[in-house]
């Protein structure tokens, strides 16, 4: 066995150095990458406005809406006539029909004090208003046209045409003219999330609630007062408990049965359009594109198309998963099946085993892991999809969670409805592994 040694290299290269050279061009190659990465960024960002966009964004807005997905206002008014500053609370208030909290009081001169955070304070009588953060104070004189202003003013405070913006940060704001006072206090969490302000169980901690429904006397006498409480909670007024997972469930039967009747008429419909299945080119052709036309159209267009067909409500919803999954899922099986091993067929054959048995087992053992695989993934996906085009009308939580999102008030409902949307699609992610995992023996 011979080696080229060092000498015969050095020898070689010097014969030949257009070979043995680098290329120049070869060298510019991780330079013309890097430019190229870069001119395309500065293309996106320019053709989408990205940098404008991010100057002009309303963050301030943005982080509000955060806020309210995880806490909840307050709203007190303070109305200020003939020389009385009266309280007066929204008719669906949080806090009940007579509301009572420490936070507000009434001193015996008539006037009223808002502790609105723990270092935010608004004073008012029926002639001046007083306003607290921290260690700065503002004090307004309302007993004129429009509100004036004794000593300076703070930067939380703004004045504009005769009214009067305040700013406690994230837990309160509030404006004030001559004769009435607005304020919103923050809280944290969700307000009433087990009960609403017409249950008898409202306002009570939980080991109340808990000592009621165990041994406490019935608070209805027809019915007991777990069975009480628990018609609270789905009843919700405000949070709708039970019009929530009816939608929720309604979503989870169009993704389950959508998908379902996709994969069963697609599993025939492919074995026609397979060539290797089905020597007919005309039907084999005018099935693939069947499908092509099923699945060119987004699911959300066919979901449009069904609500006006059927009418708002799953059916549209179930019908639109239907149709795009079978375009899809056949031709997946399609494809599937014609590179299927013919090798058991053609030993079945051999043996003069009839057309029908040489399908089932000389084919359908090979793809139906495949096929149950995908229709398994599908249906995790469509219990996303579900969501999407339920907000067109298509029934489910995604109609429901597009009217809480127009409303622009209740981000709380709406950060609700996307939890019991995450936990769902987690939930079938994790089913439709251990089924595929099990069809296919190994790990997903």
């Amino acid at each position: 066995m011979s080696a080229v040694d060092t000498i015969d290299i050095d020898a070689v290269r010097a014969r030949y150095p257009d070979v043995f050279a680098p290329q120049a061009r070869r060298r510019l190659i991780p330079l013309a990458v890097v430019v190229a990465i870069i001119g395309y960024v500065a293309y996106a960002m320019w053709f989408f406005a990205i940098p404008q966009t991010l100057y002009t964004a309303n963050w301030q807005r943005a982080g509000l809406y955060l806020a309210q997905w995880i806490s909840y206002d307050i709203q007190v008014e303070l109305r200020l006539r003939d020389g009385a500053v009266r309280v007066v609370w929204p008719r669906y208030s949080q806090l009940g029909s007579n509301p009572d909290p420490s936070w507000v009081t009434k001193a015996a001169d008539g006037s009223v004090a808002v502790d609105v955070t723990g270092s935010g304070r608004l004073e008012a009588s029926a002639t001046t208003v007083t306003l607290r953060r921290g260690s700065e104070t503002a004090v307004f004189d309302i007993s004129g046209e429009t509100p004036v202003a004794i000593g300076p003013v703070p930067d939380w405070v703004s004045v504009s045409e005769g009214d009067v913006e305040i700013d406690w940060g994230f837990w309160g704001r509030g404006e004030f003219d001559t004769d009435r006072i607005k304020l919103a206090k923050r809280e944290p969490g969700w307000a009433n999330f087990l009960f609403d302000t017409r249950s008898p169980f409202f306002g009570k901690s939980p080991a109340e609630v808990v000592s009621l429904i165990v041994a406490g006397p019935r608070l209805d006498p027809d019915r007991s007062n777990l069975s009480l409480a628990l018609d609270d909670i789905w009843n919700n007024a405000e949070w709708q408990h039970g019009d929530v997972w009816t939608k929720l469930l309604q979503t989870i039967v169009m993704a389950f049965a959508g998908t379902l009747l996709a994969a069963l008429v697609a599993f025939p419909l492919s074995f026609l359009a397979a060539r290797n299945i089905t020597h007919s080119w005309p039907l084999n052709q005018l099935l693939k594109r069947f499908f092509d036309f099923q699945r060119s159209i987004d699911m959300l267009i066919w979901a449009l198309f069904f609500t006006r067909a059927f009418g708002p409500g799953p059916l549209a919803g179930t019908a639109a998963i239907f149709f795009t999954d079978t375009g899809t899922l056949g031709k997946l099986y399609a494809e599937a099946l014609e590179n299927i091993d013919d090798k058991p067929r053609e030993g079945l054959h051999s043996v003069g085993a009839p057309a029908i048995a040489v399908q089932r087992f000389g084919v359908v053992p090979q793809i139906l892991p495949v096929f149950a695989s995908q229709a398994l993934y599908f249906w995790e996906s469509n219990a996303r999809s579900a969501t999407i085009i339920g907000a067109v009308g298509a029934g489910g939580i995604g109609l429901k969670l597009w009217e809480a999102m127009r409303t622009n008030t209740n981000w709380a409902n709406v950060f609700y409805m996307v939890i019991l949307i995450l936990i769902m699609v987690y939930v079938f992610d994790a089913i439709s592994n251990a089924l595929r995992q099990r069809l296919i023996g190994s790990r997903i």
